[in-house]
């Protein structure tokens, strides 16, 4: 019984078959690490924000984060999603309170 061999062109197709589903592995796999690291940097400024009562950290950031995020957002549903963050708190230090003794 003999084994029918491909043809060079055969082969050649199926490499590239293997090669185009290498790739489509490979951008999936580098757009997970991109939304992890987005996350995780998320999650620290998060933090800092609810954690950090140094002005420097906490206040400068929420201050930037407020000046900065509106630019940076397109749609309404991103910036929905930021309102907390958008919106001073009563008692949150800004540039105007800072060192007149109303910051916490």
């Amino acid at each position: 019984m003999a084994v029918a061999r491909k043809t060079i062109g055969e082969r050649l197709a199926q490499l590239e078959a293997q090669r185009k589903t290498l790739q489509i592995r490979l951008g999936k796999q580098e757009r997970a690490i991109d939304t992890r690291r987005k996350v995780l940097i998320g999650a620290l400024v998060l933090h800092r924000l609810e954690n950090d009562h140094d002005v420097q950290i906490g206040g400068g950031l929420a201050e930037w984060l407020r000046r900065e995020l509106p630019k940076f957002l397109t749609r309404d549903g991103d910036r929905d999603l930021f309102d907390d963050l958008l919106k001073p708190r009563a008692n949150e230090p800004t540039i105007g309170n800072i060192g007149n003794g109303s910051a916490v």
